[in-house]
């Protein structure tokens, strides 16, 4: 069975006022790619201005949809596992109030360019409802759930930093219907959170946005993240993974993640496009 979901890349709001970036956008379109989801985060937040929708909403017209925002977010940021819970998303409470008008926005930006589904890491959710912030984290996230619904729009968790179960959790205790998961398989390994395969059973129908990335399970230094390899590479298992979304009915968008710059990032995801069409037929 052919699939006819779309297949995207994630480029940040920077890149697309950058020409040497602009290039590569364009070398995907000819590679093949329909979408892009649009990443703003603390080096790219300032230009989320009613007036750069507006140029950006040109620019792609007629080449490629906008179909998703990805929104970060400032302050400190440590992609690990001793420093990562005490400075991502909006765990931290130090951080939480700036990081709330923040992603307010960027749900605003999303709305000038008329998508429904915003996408941020959250941060490390803790794994205990007891935990003493926990009731605090719950109001933040009803909070701006509400704020993006106003929009009619979709907030949703990227996955990785919490088990599969966790979030789900937090979503009944939440208690907003347009919570969703942005699913990235490859960072439930690269945090050693849970097996993508698996995890789609738990996700359900709350997945709205895929990230098509690859990594393989931390190891050595087990404090630091796995390692991100080429799709196809590494631990994820694509030819069971990709079907088996498929099949479960996700009829939203795969978006080609690659997280390296230069010319081999322009070669990888052309490979990975060429990979997932096969997966697809």
């Amino acid at each position: 069975m052919a699939y006819t979901n779309k297949i995207g890349i994630i480029q940040n709001l920077k890149w697309f006022f950058n020409d040497e970036e602009k290039d590569l956008l364009d070398q995907m379109i000819d590679a093949g790619i329909e979408s892009v989801q649009v990443l703003a985060n603390d080096i790219s937040l300032d230009l989320m201005t009613e007036e750069n929708a507006e140029k950006l909403l040109k620019m792609t017209e007629g080449k490629v949809r906008i179909t998703s925002f990805w929104c970060g977010w400032s302050g400190p940021n440590i992609w690990d596992f001793v420093d990562g819970p005490s400075t991502l998303g909006l765990v931290p409470e130090a951080y939480r109030a700036m990081r709330l008008e923040e992603l307010k926005k960027g749900a605003d930006f999303a709305h000038r360019l008329g998508v429904h589904n915003m996408a941020t890491h959250v941060g490390f959710v803790p794994e205990q409802p007891c935990y003493a912030g926990y009731r605090e984290l719950i109001n933040a996230v009803r909070y701006i759930a509400q704020y993006c619904a106003k929009y009619d729009m979709n907030f949703n968790f990227e996955t990785g930093q919490e088990t599969p179960v966790t979030l789900m959790r937090l979503f009944s205790d939440v208690g907003e219907e347009n919570l969703g998961v942005n699913l990235d398989p490859a960072n439930l390994i690269l945090y050693g959170r849970g097996n993508p395969v698996d995890a789609l059973d738990i996700y359900g129908d709350k997945i709205r946005g895929v990230h098509v990335k690859d990594g393989d399970y931390p190891k050595g230094d087990f404090h630091k993240l796995g390692e991100e390899r080429v799709v196809g590479e590494g631990s994820v298992n694509y030819p069971v993974f990709l079907p088996k979304l498929l099949k479960n009915g996700y009829k939203g968008d795969l978006y080609i993640e690659r997280e390296i710059t230069g010319k081999e990032r322009a070669e990888d995801i052309k490979k990975t496009i060429k990979y997932v069409k096969q997966l697809m037929q």
